[in-house]
């Protein structure tokens, strides 16, 4: 882990008269501040700026992944769930369903 020296910072642990600071956990709390801005800016205009959505790509992380479904989508998934495609197959009935393919 790398640490720098400073007179002040949080988070830090003193050794001796030496502060290091936490230089990956710091880089974890800019990362959650920047995604936090990125999301509340898309909520309002609903698009990404070019550099936030290269910072998005760098992440692999939308800020779609943190609003909650849509309620047509979960029907929808409901209607999938109970629907013909979703009863257990057994070993035989699974690799012939693969065989056909």
């Amino acid at each position: 882990m790398t640490k720098v020296e400073l007179k002040i910072g949080i988070p830090e642990r003193k050794t001796g008269e030496k502060i290091e600071l936490d230089l990956e956990f710091l880089s974890e709390i800019v990362v959650k501040l920047i995604k936090r801005d990125i999301l509340e800016r898309y909520k309002k205009t609903g698009e990404l700026t070019e550099e936030d959505w290269k910072f998005c790509e760098a992440i692999d992380w939308h800020p779609t992944d943190e609003l909650p479904l849509r309620e047509e989508l979960v029907k929808e998934l409901k209607k999938i769930e109970e629907g013909e495609y979703s009863k257990e197959l057994s070993p035989d009935e699974l690799e012939d369903w693969f065989n056909k393919l």
